[in-house]
């Protein structure tokens, strides 16, 4: 019995052990798959960024009559559509993948100018397809036979690259909105908080309402949030929203991402094809997605938008004027799109380093960057409605994704090793009662 008892508490030691080595391994793992300190979840490392303005720089050192865009492999190596052989020898000694392609980007640029010349057909959206090294024409339900004929015959005169399809859905803007501001019949979304060094404003898509639409926070008419001092639509499609109590708003450079949480933002860049980002809005809640053309056309029923972010993220009315962004960075904010996040479609937004120029502010808390980055998602199963904009005020929300991440990804380590020492505590203590239960049965035989 003895020898029993000796038996089953040295396996308890050695599986409170194992215990304490298979914690320690699983904390160690989920430290090295973590962000970097000061790093939030969807914000990279930076070497995706630098990766890819590598491939930006390749294309504006040889010129657009030898390159035909740059986008991000699958593999994260930067891969640049080239014309001759010389310039993919050029591209390979720089560290990045080159693929050779029949037509240069100035060919594929004067497909489009063809394009936006011909008589506009609202309903119709057309990019560069970089992997492809195609133009790609969208037309969605509204289009007629008459103007699906009349745009494939042009098609067919421009070249055999410009590819044409039909999408289900319509072209439309998102009015409605990811963190709501209410303005007149109109409810749209707040995008990102800027500022001009006087005062504070709400980044937000222009065609939300024009110059002189007052805002507000609740459909209500209740609180007041702001007036549209400047904005552009159609042409582009961004609006600035200044705060009705101008620099003391105390807006805050974070984005809501629902349930209470924020990501900050550290400054505005350029995204690029292939990047994975990150849009958040009030109908939709937080959705991912990867760009897929920049410089992108769109005919909406109200007026041809031109130079967005195409992206494969879903959008619904709801989620109009929200921030896209990526490893910190301000990208877009929601212009419009077709298809919805049921089952899928297509995206279009605002880049944003074009709305600060254009407008003369800058990004709250940051600094404008040349390139975007990858990030991962922050918020798999958001709930949607809670929220994705810019909260006015979100600054005292003290919980940074990354955070949470960490404690999720790290509790599954740390509650094994507790166990695994609680076992060898409870086996120690074990260990010395029966020793002190054996002493005294030994001195009271010998004491009589």
């Amino acid at each position: 019995m003895k020898h029993a008892r000796r038996s089953l508490q040295r396996i308890a030691r050695l599986a409170a052990v194992g215990g304490l080595l298979c914690g320690g391994l699983m904390m160690t793992n989920a430290m090295a798959n973590e962000p970097a300190a000061g790093q939030s979840a969807g914000q990279g490392d930076g070497g995706t960024a630098a990766r890819a303005d590598l491939g930006t720089t390749l294309v504006a050192r040889l010129g657009t009559s030898r390159t035909a865009g740059t986008w991000m492999g699958s593999d994260g190596r930067p891969v640049v559509a080239v014309t001759d052989a010389d310039a993919a020898a050029e591209v390979g000694r720089a560290g990045a993948r080159a693929e050779v392609v029949r037509h240069s980007m100035s060919r594929l640029r004067s497909a489009t100018d063809a394009l936006r010349a011909a008589p506009r057909v609202p309903g119709t959206a057309w990019a560069v397809d970089y992997a492809s090294n195609k133009v790609v024409v969208q037309a969605d339900s509204t289009v007629s036979a008459a103007d699906w004929s009349r745009m494939s015959g042009l098609a067919e005169e421009i070249g055999g690259f410009v590819d044409m399809q039909r999408t289900r859905g319509s072209f439309t803007t998102r009015v409605n909105g990811a963190d709501p501001i209410f303005g007149g019949n109109e409810r749209c979304s707040a995008g990102f908080n800027v500022t001009d060094g006087r005062n504070n404003f709400i980044l937000t898509a222009g065609h939300c309402g024009p110059t002189g639409t007052t805002w507000f926070r609740d459909s209500g008419v209740g609180k007041r949030v702001g007036t549209t001092t400047a904005g552009t639509f159609p042409g582009s499609d961004f609006a600035l929203v200044r705060y009705e109590d101008g620099g003391a708003s105390g807006a805050s450079g974070v984005v809501g991402i629902g349930g209470g949480q924020a990501i900050g933002i550290t400054g505005a860049a350029d995204p690029f094809v292939g990047q994975e980002v990150f849009r958040s809005g009030s109908t939709t809640g937080m959705r991912s997605g990867r760009v897929t053309g920049l410089n992108a056309t769109v005919n909406y029923p109200e007026g041809t938008v031109t130079g967005l972010i195409e992206t494969t993220v879903c959008a619904e009315p709801g989620d109009s004027g929200g921030p896209l962004f990526a490893q910190g960075l301000a990208l877009g904010v929601t212009s419009g799109g077709n298809g919805d996040c049921a089952s899928g479609g297509t995206t279009y937004f605002q880049p944003v380093t074009t709305a600060l120029a254009a407008l003369g502010v800058s990004v709250i808390g940051g600094s404008t960057a040349s390139g975007g980055g990858i990030g991962t998602d922050p918020a798999a199963g958001a709930p949607p409605g809670d929220g994705g904009a810019v909260a006015p005020g979100a600054a005292d929300v003290p919980t940074t994704l990354a955070e949470i991440a960490n404690l999720r990804t790290l509790t599954p380590g740390l509650t094994v090793i507790v166990v695994s020492l609680l076992g060898l505590v409870a086996t120690r203590w074990i260990r010395s009662a029966q020793d002190r239960r054996s002493f005294r049965r030994h001195y009271s035989q010998g004491w009589g």
